[in-house]
């Protein structure tokens, strides 16, 4: 069985509790950042009937190696990274909150972690929504992802000069996870830096309120 890294990890939350949300959101932290790091966005999209649940990273950081290194060299802390999600979306749905009431959400790493897990489990989920970010592995990676995402919207946001996420990967990543049947918005803003700017909590808003009118 693979040694856990990441899964006895706290789960930071906030927001409305289940009994009464009307959606959710898993949120993943970047490198070097927290849980309550992510957390504190909630504030910031104002979403008062979101249950907001924020996994912590063993050691700050979900994988040692650039998200562009081979994969080999980011296991076993990348397959921990991947179940830590799942079981959380496992949680969600004995609540009664399938993955299409529930919303994927992540800044940088946990961008990264967000596009590769929907692409390798993928369903019709509530939103994916990538703050800085795309699907992991060297150049050169097979893309043999089996399964549609069946319309989930999905939000990828990045700078055209970011030092981390080369704008080619988001490029690449948003044709992919459209081919898979996602409903991909690529957002690519000029000169920005390693952040999110307003624009992106714009379009996360609006896929929550989407999220619920669709509930």
């Amino acid at each position: 069985m693979m040694q856990s890294i990441h899964e006895d990890q706290p789960v930071a939350q906030s927001g409305a509790p289940l009994s009464r949300a009307k959606g959710a959101m898993i949120m993943l932290h970047g490198r070097g950042a927290t849980a309550d790091n992510i957390l504190s966005l909630a504030e910031v999209f104002a979403q008062p009937d979101f249950a907001y649940f924020a996994p912590q990273a063993a050691g700050r950081t979900w994988y040692p190696q650039s998200f562009l290194a081979p994969l080999e060299q980011n296991e076993p802390y990348l397959s921990s990274a991947l179940a830590t999600i799942g079981n959380l979306f496992d949680r969600l749905a004995a609540d009664h909150f399938p993955p299409s009431r529930a919303a994927l959400l992540g800044f940088s790493q946990g961008a990264c972690l967000s596009l590769e897990y929907a692409a390798r489990f993928p369903q019709r989920y509530g939103a994916v929504l990538a703050l800085t970010g795309g699907l992991i592995g060297p150049e050169g990676t097979k893309r043999d992802y089996k399964g549609s995402l069946d319309g989930t919207p999905v939000f990828i946001g990045c700078s055209d000069v970011d030092f981390h996420v080369p704008l080619t990967r988001v490029k690449e990543s948003t044709k992919i996870l459209s081919s898979m049947g996602a409903e991909v918005t690529e957002r690519i803003y000029p000169g920005m830096g390693h952040t999110i700017n307003d624009d992106e909590i714009a379009q996360v808003r609006a896929a929550m309120v989407g999220m619920m009118d669709a509930a």
